[in-house]
């Protein structure tokens, strides 16, 4: 990820800078009382964002009702989005309010790391709970056969390696250094965190981005063409065949929306990048700000799309919250139950 680290406006203060040494970066000193609302709309969205997905990684956990292979996905998905909310957000919120990288050398990469990992484990999840929906809902009488638990679990495990060792290979050897010097561009001052500043990541993070949300577009296409379809032909299925098409087909909405959502919030980012990249980085660093909070936003929206959607996910909350979870044998209870 690109990091920000001044901000434009004609309203802020007049710059100081990061550090009192030469070629640091400049500084915008806000207004204390636009940095207090800033630093508490940010600790609201990381808190949002940690304890909603917290609730769904303990519910899919504790409920064996829930232990699903699309459960499994799901809870891989939200570990990724609460980890972000707990490792990535506190510093980028500091970096984005006061405009500088204050955390040395080591936090910066081990950031950037994390920061792309758990991005890019997010779409891979996602692309693979598409591909769950798609068997689900076209292939019906096979599907429980085709994607069992072990197959879940391989998928998470690739969900998770392939970015890490990708990220892996960015940020801790010399490829970039080696292969794409001539796409590099000078690092721009000290007191910054850019450590793929270049227009060669521009061009790779589009890819990255626009094929899983091509494959997942065309996926749901289709599962909207056959959901369609059986729900024609809902009328001649026997009462619990039709209770369990509707499950499926309720859960490949809910997981479309959820898709759909993820699209919107990271296009921006995605895009800018790109044009970022053939433009020679003219965004303001304002506007990109707005466009990478606007991503990290995703991952707090799940959680909130299943409380409105999951008739299972409200049931549990609510055993979780009112603390029922301690009575003996509530994890048995069928949360699928009407």
């Amino acid at each position: 990820m690109r990091a920000v680290f001044t901000h434009g406006g004609a309203e802020e203060l007049p710059a100081a800078f990061c550090y009192q040494v030469n070629g640091s970066c400049s500084r915008t000193v806000h207004p204390l009382g636009i940095q207090l609302v800033i630093y508490l709309a940010c600790a609201a969205g990381i808190l949002t964002t940690v304890l909603g997905n917290l609730f769904v990684v303990f519910s899919v956990s504790y409920f064996k009702v829930l232990h699903t292979p699309t459960n499994f996905l799901l809870l891989s998905l939200a570990l990724a989005d609460m980890l972000l909310g707990l490792l990535v957000l506190p510093l980028s919120t500091v970096r984005s309010v006061e405009s500088c990288w204050f955390f040395g050398d080591f936090l910066c990469r081990l950031h950037t790391y994390l920061d792309t990992l758990f991005c890019l484990t997010s779409i891979f999840h996602l692309c693979f709970i598409s591909i769950d929906r798609h068997c689900a809902i076209c292939d019906p009488l096979l599907y429980p056969s085709k994607f069992t638990i072990r197959v879940a679990l391989k998928y998470i495990l690739a969900g998770w390696g392939v970015p890490a060792a990708y990220t892996a290979i960015l940020l801790y050897t010399d490829f970039v250094e080696r292969g794409l010097s001539q796409w590099l561009e000078e690092m721009p001052c000290v007191g910054s965190c850019q450590l793929l500043f270049n227009k060669f990541w521009g061009w790779l993070n589009f890819p990255a981005f626009f094929i899983p949300c091509l494959l997942m577009i065309s996926l749901y296409v289709k599962i909207f063409v056959v959901a369609t379809r059986q729900a024609r032909q809902i009328s001649t299925l026997s009462k619990s065949l039709a209770g369990a098409a509707k499950r499926e087909r309720k859960a490949a909405k809910t997981l479309g929306i959820a898709v759909g959502i993820y699209l919107m919030c990271w296009l921006p980012f995605t895009v800018d990048t790109l044009v970022d990249s053939l433009l020679n980085f003219v965004t303001p660093p304002l506007i990109f700000d707005i466009f990478i909070w606007f991503a990290y936003f995703n991952s707090a929206c799940n959680p909130i799309i299943y409380v409105f959607s999951y008739q299972w996910f409200r049931k549990a909350l609510k055993l979780i919250l009112s603390q029922e979870i301690f009575l003996p044998r509530t994890s048995t209870i069928d949360l699928y139950q009407e």
